[in-house]
């Protein structure tokens, strides 16, 4: 399995549990319930899962910590970040966009539940990596 192939694989379970708590809790609540959930579900399907990880700024070769938090890393390859607002608005995506850039990482998931259809509420971002797709239209 190739790094695309993976990190696919690993967004579509992270979607497919996102959907999931969605259906279960619906709009309306805070961030951090619906993120404890996904920790929850993402555990048990055998994710590996870090919660409100610290992320660190690099600048002239010094680590600052800024107080910066990833709500999820999942296997150590995907940023989630969880929204429950009325909207996405450009700064939520510049805001995971920053965040991968700083991680490196190549894929992050932007999931706002605040949507009668939880597909509505979800944006992929890219870093510097072939955008797929296929995770998006597997939802439709």
């Amino acid at each position: 399995m190739n790094k695309e192939e993976k990190l696919n694989k690993i967004t579509e379970t992270i979607i497919g549990v996102a959907i999931d708590v969605h259906r279960a809790l619906g709009p309306g609540l805070l961030e951090s319930a619906y993120e404890a959930c996904m920790v929850h579900d993402l555990m048990q399907a055998g994710m590996i899962v870090e919660q409100q990880k610290p992320l660190p700024v690099v600048y002239r070769e010094v680590k600052l910590e800024c107080g910066y938090r990833l709500d999820l890393m999942i296997e150590n390859e995907v940023i989630v970040e969880i929204k429950s607002v009325e909207k996405l608005l450009p700064i939520h995506k510049a805001q995971l966009m920053s965040y991968l850039k700083l991680s490196d990482c190549k894929v992050g998931l932007l999931i706002n539940f605040n949507v009668e259809i939880l597909k509505n509420g979800i944006q992929r971002v890219v870093n510097n990596f072939p955008d797929s797709q296929r995770t998006l239209r597997s939802l439709r």
